[in-house]
């Protein structure tokens, strides 16, 4: 294309976005939607958000390390910048070829970004991001650079800058301004340059090694050392404040050999493989810790079934509650404190809003528990790649100093859902079996966004991704480290690329330590549609790795019994009531003990009842030692009565009576014999059938018309609850039907603002309202019809909203004006009352 073919460059960042297509507009607006939160009027008005402080600091955060050493070049070059000497800063002098290719990408991203606009002769950073990214003695540079040699002279007597002048070797000049034009040639010329160093003292020359990477400022006394001396003297180092020196920015290039950064990091990290395993190796071990989990999830609620721990007056669970939980999942708190969040954000428990508020599990763990397992796995995975509450925050601080606690305000991170996203798709760009080691993943997601790790006290990021490769694995998403075929479908990935040679596995052990150099495409996060399609998949590929439910259990002598694998559920829910889980593991073990045997009794089972379920579902022949249990216990069971006098006990057997009120352990219960065989006392029925059980006697409750009360689990449930919304890390990416209404409005907004208008006719393109009479606007629109020309107005609709169309008027009748709305693309009808003014566009408007 010739010169005189090509179009002019633009003037501005509105100007270089009326250039783009929709395409690469719906780009920028993809990428930043806080652009279109409000829809902007017209193009101009997007340029100017785009500049906005908040929306840069928000695409810097954004942006990789070596796009944002770009940036950062560019906001210590000229501006404007060529692309050469951009090119020079991030290269040096040796053209490192990996900077050169990766160069163009990078630039292409800022432009995209709308951090940077203008053609590869004219790059120009936009002014925001120029302020954050330049260096300043407030704020240093990330690149290390300081000042140039005109901002550091900037407030220096034109005689102290004559001297610097003379004492480097250069002629004297008339002005400053010249002296200091030389001064800046003579330390961007590299030959001239090697000349004057040559002949500095070495002492002076580690001075200026010292300084060289960053920071650029140094001390001095009021009587600097010799070797200070030598370089303040020829302007090597030039004073900033009253004992303060810094080493200019063309100096500091030339002794860097031109390179802005000290690293520049084209290439991102290669995330190494620690293991390989054989896919159906870690595809079982992801199914055994799915199952765990669902096993895991049900004893907590089974626990919370009549009613879980209170809820504290700022909300969560308290410390000793969690300890609790703890404790009766056989886990560490950290961990209970996961699966705790987990069930909350999957709306499996929540509080129940009563007077005295405590944790329940909610209706849908009922219908949750009539699932296949496998469906019930992908709701539990499906919550926590969504979910923006992190537990791994509990037990923290927050930033008044107050302890967050689980199920807490306070342990939404907006950033969880992208770090498991991300963390998760480094391990599918892996080979099927692959395991990755822990440093590469973190130090490839600082990589990708290095400014909200650096930016953080405890690098929130890398916590986020390590707890996101804990909670995976403890999930069954991984499995040994690697990502499982379930784990695979979850994210919507393609097949796993094929091993190279060197990945195979060279033994048993399935580990080899291998680096991977395979750099996968970005996973896109899934829509809710396509997540839900994503999860039905992964639980079918989970479904035949999960063992089926068994119906039957080894009763042994010992009083245990022993399920060698998963329950079918109206076994393990009976047996669970009959006794006490003892261990876990591959198989489980059950204890009976008199209050485990009891408790089925207040139940409503019969010993009948007992013996008949259990000879039904053991394999081996009920022990003598557990039917002897289950009579004897079922004998005395009932025996004493106790109901609400405030309460009081009764029993055929005045005897028993008085052996309980001649215990110690009755003392705190307030008792006294009403009648030989009634005993009232001052607590609670429940908390005398408490203490009665604690002395070791089995009594049952009864109502007032003298029936035992049967206690049933599963007794307590909140009223209906929806699962907590995610927090967002701020708007959310527009859908393809937003994005082309946005683009299509942004677009008129722009043709009425920029269309032409004839002299004197109005205000030109500024944002204001064209302003005229109503006598006159109708005098326009009727004149126009007649003569077929489109004019320019001003429109205020019913909600008090002002825009700028183009319109060509075909009939003004009634109060109202029919026309052809060029900004719209349709005939409308407004009314003239609305109309805030109107003018003539120029005779050569498009």
């Amino acid at each position: 294309m010739s010169t005189e073919d090509r179009p002019p460059a633009p003037r501005s960042l509105a100007e270089a976005l009326r250039a783009r297509g929709d395409a690469a507009l719906g780009a920028l607006l993809r990428s930043r939607p806080d652009l279109i939160t409000p829809v902007p009027t017209d193009l101009t008005q997007l340029a100017t958000r785009a500049g906005t402080r908040a929306s840069v600091v928000r695409a810097l955060e954004r942006l990789d390390r070596f796009a944002l050493q770009t940036a950062e070049a560019l906001a210590v070059a000229a501006d404007p910048a060529t692309y050469g000497e951009l090119l020079g800063l991030m290269a040096g002098d040796d053209a490192d070829p990996a900077v050169v290719a990766a160069l163009p990408h990078a630039v292409h991203l800022l432009r995209e970004q709308a951090l940077v606009w203008g053609d590869d002769d004219r790059l120009r950073l936009v002014r925001t991001a120029r302020e954050l990214l330049a260096p300043s003695p407030q704020h240093p540079s990330p690149t290390g650079l300081g000042p140039t040699v005109q901002e550091a002279t900037a407030g220096m007597s034109p005689g102290r800058i004559q001297e610097i002048v003379a004492a480097a070797g250069l002629a004297s000049t008339h002005d400053s301004v010249s002296a200091v034009t030389a001064l800046t040639g003579l330390f961007t010329d590299r030959a001239r340059m090697a000349a004057l160093l040559a002949d500095a003292p070495a002492d002076s020359v580690e001075v200026l090694e010292r300084l060289v990477w960053g920071p650029p400022y140094g001390q001095v006394t009021a009587d600097p050392a010799p070797r200070l001396r030598w370089l303040l003297d020829r302007g090597l180092l030039l004073p900033t404040a009253p004992g303060t020196v810094v080493l200019p920015r063309e100096v500091a290039l030339h002794l860097r050999r031109g390179l802005a950064h000290r690293a520049p990091e084209p290439v991102p990290p290669v995330v190494e493989t620690a293991a390989v395993h054989r896919p159906q190796v870690v595809d079982s071990a992801a199914a055994g810790q799915a199952y765990t989990a669902l096993a895991t999830v049900e004893e907590l609620l089974k626990d919370w079934d009549e009613g879980g721990p209170a809820v504290l007056r700022a909300g969560g669970l308290s410390v000793r509650d969690l300890k609790r939980t703890a404790v009766a999942l056989d886990v560490p708190e950290p961990a209970a404190a996961f699966w705790v969040e987990l069930a909350y954000a999957a709306g499996l428990i929540a509080s129940d809003g009563e007077a005295d508020e405590r944790y329940a599990a909610t209706p849908a763990y009922d219908a949750w528990l009539e699932q296949p397992p496998a469906e019930r796995w992908s709701r539990l995975v499906t919550a926590w790649l969504a979910a923006t509450r992190t537990a791994g925050l509990v037990g923290g601080r927050d930033a008044k100093d107050r302890t967050l606690s689980a199920l807490g305000p306070g342990l939404d991170r907006s950033a969880a859902p992208e770090v498991r996203h991300r963390v998760l798709a480094l391990l599918a760009g892996l080979p099927e079996g692959a395991a990755p080691a822990a440093g590469p993943v973190l130090a490839r997601l600082r990589w990708e966004r290095p400014l909200r790790g650096d930016r953080r006290e405890d690098d929130l990021r890398g916590r986020l991704a390590e707890w996101a490769l804990s909670e995976a694995e403890q999930l069954g998403v991984t499995g040994r480290g690697a990502l499982s075929a379930q784990g695979r479908a979850l994210l919507g990935a393609p097949a796993a690329p094929a091993p190279g040679p060197e990945a195979e596995p060279s033994g048993p052990g399935d580990k080899l330590p291998v680096h991977h150099h395979h750099r996968p495409a970005p996973l896109a996060p899934l829509s809710p549609a396509e997540q839900a399609v994503a999860s039905a998949a992964a639980a079918r590929l989970l479904a035949p790795l999960l063992p089926e439910p068994l119906d039957h259990v080894l009763l042994q002598a010992d009083l245990t019994a022993v399920a060698p694998g998963p329950l079918r559920r109206p076994l393990a829910d009976m047996l669970g009531v009959l006794a006490d889980v003892e261990s876990k593991g591959g198989a489980t073990v059950y204890r009976f003990t008199p209050g485990s045997v009891r408790r089925a009794l207040d139940a409503g089972q019969a010993a009948s009842d007992l013996h008949a379920f259990l000879a039904a579902h053991s394999r081996t022949p009920v022990p003598q030692p557990l039917a002897y249990l289950i009579d004897d216990v079922a004998r005395r069971h009932g025996h004493l009565r106790v109901g609400a006098a405030s309460a009081y006990v009764r029993c055929d057997d005045d005897a028993v009576l008085s052996e309980i009120l001649a215990d110690k352990r009755a003392a705190g219960l307030g008792l006294r014999r009403l009648a030989p065989t009634v005993l009232a006392a001052q607590t609670d029925p429940a908390g005398l059938l408490e203490g009665l059980r604690a002395m070791g006697f089995a009594p049952a409750a009864e109502s007032a018309e003298g029936d035992v009360l049967i206690t049933r689990a599963l007794a307590h449930r909140t009223p209906p609850r929806t699962a907590p919304e995610p927090v967002p890390d701020g708007p959310p990416v527009p859908d393809d039907t937003l994005l082309a209404a946005a683009l299509r409005a942004i677009r008129a907004g722009d043709l009425a603002s920029t269309t032409p208008r004839k002299p004197g006719t109005g205000p030109a393109a500024n944002g204001e309202l064209p302003r005229t009479g109503a006598a006159e606007t109708l005098a326009t629109m009727q004149a126009a019809v007649l003569t077929g020309e489109a004019l320019w107005i001003g429109y205020v609709n019913a909600e008090g909203a002002a825009s700028q169309r183009v319109i060509a008027p075909i009939r003004v009748e009634g109060g109202f004006v029919t026309a052809y709305d060029h900004t719209a693309d349709e005939v409308r009808t407004y009314p003239l009352h609305r109309i805030t003014g109107v003018a003539e566009l120029a005779d050569d408007a498009g």
